[in-house]
């Protein structure tokens, strides 16, 4: 039980790292590169965060680097762009269809998609 405390608490801080990494590349491209486009920015930062979250789910969380790199990279990446579409889907479901506040949906999705995310790396992309 310890052992899958440790291992949740690592997931967690990982996923804080990651997420200001993003946020520290974001701002990098908007305010010191001046780019003119906050979307492109965004995406371009974004490659940043993710490519921290698989390296530290790799050598920190699951601490499983024993399959080739290429093979989790590749599914990792399938299980983020699978959990995004789903992210996306339930909040144009949640706003567009049912006409619910946003943030509310936002908070469901982003719950939904830390959970799944867990559960995916853990049995599917580190097992």
């Amino acid at each position: 039980m310890r052992r899958r405390l440790n291992e949740f608490i690592r997931y967690v801080a990982n996923g804080l790292i990651a997420t200001a990494v993003h946020y520290l590349a974001l701002t990098f491209f908007l305010q010191t590169l001046d780019l003119p486009s906050a979307g492109l920015a965004n995406l371009m930062a974004a490659c940043f965060g993710i490519t921290c979250s698989f390296l530290g789910s790799r050598y920190f969380v699951f601490r499983r680097h024993d399959m080739p790199l290429a093979i989790q990279a590749a599914k990792f990446a399938g299980l983020y762009s699978s959990i995004a579409l789903l992210h996306g889907a339930l909040l144009f479901v949640w706003t567009d269809w049912a006409g619910l506040d946003y943030r509310i949906g936002f908070l469901f999705a982003t719950g939904l998609q830390f959970a799944l995310s867990y559960l995916g790396n853990k049995f599917l992309v580190f097992r």
